[in-house]
């Protein structure tokens, strides 16, 4: 158990306007996953098939991706708060680009490469800043951030949507990028507020060499995959899942919207409880959340199960992400986090086109989810014995 005081805000420059700075850009962000309300409004207007579609947020995912991963070399480079300006100017001018798209090559550069790639530099960037001040809680800390995509989309799918009827997805995609704009400068000012550094000042002596990935990584990276192939299928078809099992339209689609608020609470709720257990006890009791879900789907089919189950492996994913993003803070040094954050989500990029096309790929064959779900029960199992090999005593415990 973690017996430390409640969060400082103060203690070493102004925790509290990174934080700020970090929900102000990463919220519009995570409009990435609200790209569903966008699908019928282009196909009517471009003639896009659905599958090309897909590859748009299939690229925009392995945007945010490389973002992630390049966005550790560029500390060195300018400032925090310009560089954060800087990836949200990139980001609203990628959406900016597919909002005048007149077809498929335009809205994979513009949404896909651009926005992709200025999103996952920006909210990469955030994280760091975070983690350069914030001195207890960071489990908690943690979670609450990578919440924020999900939050970003509970909000972002009623607007888009109304947006779309009113006005066309062309101004829905406009505003997006207005809105980064205006949330990326007041970002930026907000770092510079808080006295953020992306580095360890080196006080005349060499700085030090970045921690090496190492086992513990690669131990981590595979559990959250596991979880994430299961969650990311969830939530990518829990619609026609439900409705496969005889769930009517409305409990389809407030089941959906439901999963997305579940999520982001879960993953709040496994950076708090890193802050209390070990690493390893929290991401394979997560995994037998999931794996009891998706047991419960597989033995049990019917629309009231379908639900329950499907929410039961999506709250898992979350407590598993949550935790994950609290296990870098607690396993390696702060001036580390974003460096080894943005690797983890190669995992997360292999999650989201791993499982959620395979189950796609084999419910064309079978009409039945059946498959799938086998899968993702033995993701979980898998997990739960990866879970239990993480140390559960990590950089600041034995410090």
């Amino acid at each position: 158990m973690d017996s430390s005081p409640p969060l400082a805000l103060g203690t070493a420059g102004r925790l509290w306007a990174a934080l700020l700075a970090a929900t102000l850009l990463n919220l519009p962000l995570g409009s990435v996953y609200s790209f569903s309300v966008l699908l019928r409004p282009l196909e009517q207007d471009l003639g896009i098939a659905r599958s090309a579609l897909s590859l748009v947020f299939g690229t925009a995912t392995a945007g945010f991706t490389v973002g992630s991963v390049a966005a550790a070399f560029l500390y060195r480079l300018a400032p925090a708060p310009l560089l954060v300006l800087a990836s949200a100017v990139i980001a609203a001018g990628g959406v900016a680009l597919a909002a005048t798209a007149s077809g498929l090559p335009q809205l994979l550069l513009g949404y896909g490469v651009v926005f992709g790639t200025g999103g996952g530099v920006g909210y990469i960037l955030c994280q760091q800043c975070v983690n350069m001040l914030v001195r207890t809680r960071r489990g908690l800390v943690n979670g609450y951030i990578v919440s924020l995509y999900p939050m970003g989309a509970m909000i972002a799918t009623p607007a888009f949507h109304a947006c779309n009827e009113a006005f066309g997805w062309r101004t829905t995609l406009g505003g997006l990028a207005a809105t980064l704009l205006i949330c990326g400068t007041a970002a930026a000012l907000l770092v510079r507020h808080s006295g953020a550094r992306l580095v360890v000042a080196a006080a005349g002596r060499a700085p030090e060499r970045p921690a090496a990935l190492g086992l513990t990584f690669f131990k981590l990276a595979a559990t959250f995959f596991l979880a994430a192939s299961a969650g990311l299928m969830v939530l990518s078809q829990a619609r026609e899942i439900i409705a496969t099992y005889g769930g009517a339209t409305t409990l389809a689609v407030a089941a959906t919207t439901g999963l997305t608020a579940a999520i982001a609470a879960a993953r709040i709720g496994g950076g708090w409880l890193v802050d209390r257990f070990a690493v390893p006890h929290v991401m394979c009791t997560a995994h037998a959340l999931a794996l009891c879900g998706g047991l419960l789907v597989t033995f049990f089919p019917a629309p009231v199960t379908a639900v329950l189950g499907l929410g039961m492996i999506g709250v898992g994913y979350g407590f598993v992400s949550g935790s994950t993003a609290a296990g870098v803070g607690l396993y390696w040094p702060p001036a580390d986090y974003g460096r080894i954050a943005g690797r983890t989500y190669i995992a997360w990029c292999l999650a989201a086109i791993g499982l959620p096309v395979l189950a796609g790929f084999l419910f064309d064959r079978t009409h039945s989810y059946v498959g799938a779900m086998t899968i993702a029960v033995a993701c979980n199992v898998t997990g739960m014995a990866a879970a239990l090999t993480l140390p559960k005593r990590g950089r600041r415990a034995s410090a």
